[in-house]
């Protein structure tokens, strides 16, 4: 069920980028493909990144007819979710984040990797954080909940500056200084301060991954996907839009 939802959610980002507004707050270079936090491939220019549970794959998708796969990295194991970030991806496992560059697309670079408690492991960064939620629900072997912020400044050297407790968090979006957490509802924290997240805004929606572009949040939900118009003067000024039951 999950990765038809997924499925029809990049349809939905696709056809909303041909519209996009140049002032959004929405993270990301355009050019790139833009998967949610929960996502486990991710589209940069000519290349299609993937995990799946133990490597990092890369295919050349030039020829999208013919699609090549070019290398096969190891990265360890009870790898989980991928993200995209300029020339960096994001690598969540159940025991760890991992950073790779890929300045050279076919032959990513490992840059750094950080250990955590065993628990899910979704991730999304911007220039200068990562955020990463660990939940402990059924599958997960651990026994956290929270959000973990990363100082990125030095990619080959991430810090933990923050934690905070939460619910039982699952996916999470960027949104200029704020932060989107599926949790036992959708909570949006601002994070001018990465070092200490305020709790803003809420959406009273249960949910397990969002994206966001431009002034649009799609929540990902185990029966469907919800739309929603974002103010970007004022982050609790949340419209809902649409349902796509499923």
């Amino acid at each position: 069920m999950k990765k038809l939802i997924y499925i029809i959610m990049a349809a939905l980002i696709v056809s909303c980028s041909n519209d996009s507004d140049s002032s959004s707050l929405a993270e990301g270079p355009s050019s790139d493909g833009q998967g949610g936090s929960m996502a486990r491939f991710a589209l940069k220019g000519d290349y299609l990144y993937t995990v799946d549970e133990f490597d990092l794959n890369v295919f050349n998708i030039q020829d999208a007819t013919d699609p090549v796969k070019v290398n096969s990295q190891n990265i360890g194991f009870a790898i989980e979710t991928l993200f995209s970030y300029k020339d960096y991806l994001y690598v969540g496992s159940r025991n760890g984040m991992f950073v790779y560059s890929v300045d050279n697309p076919e032959f990513p670079e490992q840059l750094s990797a950080v250990q955590h408690f065993t628990a899910c492991d979704p991730v999304v960064a911007n220039d200068t954080h990562a955020f990463v939620t660990l939940q402990n629900s059924s599958g997960c072997g651990g026994t956290v909940n929270q959000l973990e912020v990363y100082d990125i400044t030095d990619t080959t050297n991430p810090v933990l500056i923050n934690t905070r407790s939460l619910s039982e968090p699952k996916g999470l979006g960027l949104y200029g200084n704020y932060l989107f957490v599926c949790d036992d509802e959708i909570k949006v924290f601002d994070i001018t301060d990465p070092s200490a997240s305020v709790l803003v805004a809420s959406i009273n929606k249960n949910a397990f991954d969002v994206i966001i572009q431009n002034d649009l949040l799609i929540a990902i939900g185990e029966n469907g996907l919800y739309q929603y118009a974002l103010n970007p003067n004022d982050v609790s000024d949340i419209s809902a839009l649409s349902v796509i039951n499923i």
